[in-house]
């Protein structure tokens, strides 16, 4: 099998859970965040949204960067944006509006 496909496979594990998608597709809405707002909206304790973000960032799909005392993060892989405005037309939609 090729490495191509191999890597695009676990790319697409780590995508395919309800929780990283849902961070995933609020960072495309909101173009950033930090843990606070996503802990808040997602209403998960703080341990398990970080073990979430922390697979993201290992996989290259979000990236973060320091602010003071927080933590800002985005969507890194341009890739994994355009997939989730197919899986979710409406943010698409959103973001022609604007």
């Amino acid at each position: 099998m090729e490495e191509h496909y191999i890597r695009k496979a676990e790319w697409l594990k780590i995508i395919a859970h309800p929780v990283r998608l849902c961070i995933i597709q609020g960072l495309i809405e909101k173009k950033s965040c930090n843990v606070t707002e996503m802990q808040n909206c997602l209403e998960l304790p703080q341990s398990t949204l970080s073990m979430h973000l922390q697979k993201l960032r290992v996989a290259g799909i979000i990236e973060g960067s320091r602010k003071g005392l927080e933590v800002i993060y985005q969507i890194k892989d341009p890739q994994v944006a355009e997939l989730i405005k197919v899986l979710f037309p409406q943010i698409q939609f959103m973001e022609v509006v604007e």
